[in-house]
């Protein structure tokens, strides 16, 4: 069974994207993928998909489209984003059900600045490299969202997608992120260590798929003469003038100013989700602090896990003493039993 869905309006960077594109960053190919990988994990977990499959990341500006063919099942995760059928609100992070005729509005909130919509069928765009995910430079992969649009969903499930808020899991906004320095630190004042442990800046207004940048203190490079080193996602970048870019999915694969530190793995996320003029601090952390810290970081797992395995409304009903506080209505308040 397949679905159309026909785009009347979507953000600037709105776009197709799945896992990322593996094993050619050797070759100068950005892996590209989702901006935020959790938001884009608990999407797919919740519609039961496969783990990477091909979704729509949707930017700042939303997105709005009618269904055609077969009714299907969405997921919406990531931001504060919310969702519209025909004008009624939903909320977010949520499982809804789209009928064919129906139209579908996701808006932006005052949070967040990328959110996921998985369909309950297999997104059918063109592939790249072996993968559906858009490098939004090139526009290779599976395609910028431009009005007018259709995308296919081939192979529609119609059952097993529960309608719902999925589980409490909206986490609060980053205010400090653990780094660690280097491989360039060594291009760096003392001063411009100090200043980047202990100074606070802010989320900056610009930023798109390949980066984020932050306002704050100048922490001018040494020289910025040196050999090219690989770019890995999480990088804090520092420019001519000084200033920090975040590297995110569509980075650079090698050169470009030097990299002052890196930011462990669990917070690149939630810093990308940042709104313009939040405040973020560094915190520094030794290598094996940061290992030590990841091997400890479960819980993206555990809400994962729970996501997946949401119980159907029987199962819920099962676990509930629904006898519990029953009264009498034929007695009076008197004759009832205190609890």
């Amino acid at each position: 069974m397949t679905a159309s869905l026909h785009i009347e309006n979507a953000g600037p960077l709105t776009s197709v994207q799945d896992g990322g594109r593996r094993g050619h960053m050797r070759f100068g190919v950005p892996a590209s993928g989702p901006v935020d990988r959790f938001a884009f994990a608990a999407a797919n977990a919740a519609l039961g998909n496969a783990p990477g499959a091909a979704l729509l990341e949707i930017s700042a500006g939303g997105i709005a489209l009618r269904c055609a063919g077969e009714a299907l099942a969405f997921a919406l995760c990531g931001g504060d984003f919310t969702a519209e059928i025909d004008g009624r609100s939903l909320g977010g992070w949520l499982v809804e059900r789209l009928e064919p005729g129906q139209r579908l509005r996701i808006k932006g909130g005052a949070a967040g600045n990328w959110a996921y919509l998985a369909f309950s069928g297999r997104i059918d765009t063109d592939v790249w490299l072996g993968s559906q995910a858009t490098h939004a430079l090139s526009g290779l992969g599976g395609g910028i969202l431009r009005p007018g649009a259709a995308i296919v969903v081939e192979d529609v499930r119609t059952g097993g997608q529960r309608p719902g808020p999925l589980p409490a899991i909206a986490a609060s906004p980053i205010e400090t992120a653990r780094i660690v320095l280097g491989p360039q630190e060594r291009f760096f004042a003392p001063a411009s260590l100090e200043h980047l442990a202990n100074t606070t800046f802010h989320a900056g207004a610009a930023f798109d798929r390949m980066g984020r940048k932050f306002e704050g203190p100048a922490l001018p490079p040494l020289s910025l003469d040196m050999p090219s080193e690989p770019a890995v996602r999480g990088a804090l970048q520092v420019d001519g003038a000084g200033q920090l870019t975040l590297l995110l999915a569509d980075h650079q694969t090698i050169g470009g100013y030097p990299k002052i530190a890196v930011v462990v793995e669990i917070d690149i996320d939630r810093i990308a989700q940042l709104p313009a003029g939040a405040p973020l601090r560094f915190e520094i952390l030794s290598q094996a602090e940061a290992i030590a810290l990841m091997r400890r970081a479960a819980r993206e797992e555990d809400l994962l896990k729970r996501i997946a395995s949401r119980p159907d409304l029987d199962e819920r009903l099962r676990t509930i003493n629904l006898i519990d506080g029953m009264v009498d209505a034929g007695k009076p308040d008197s004759e009832l039993p205190i609890p």
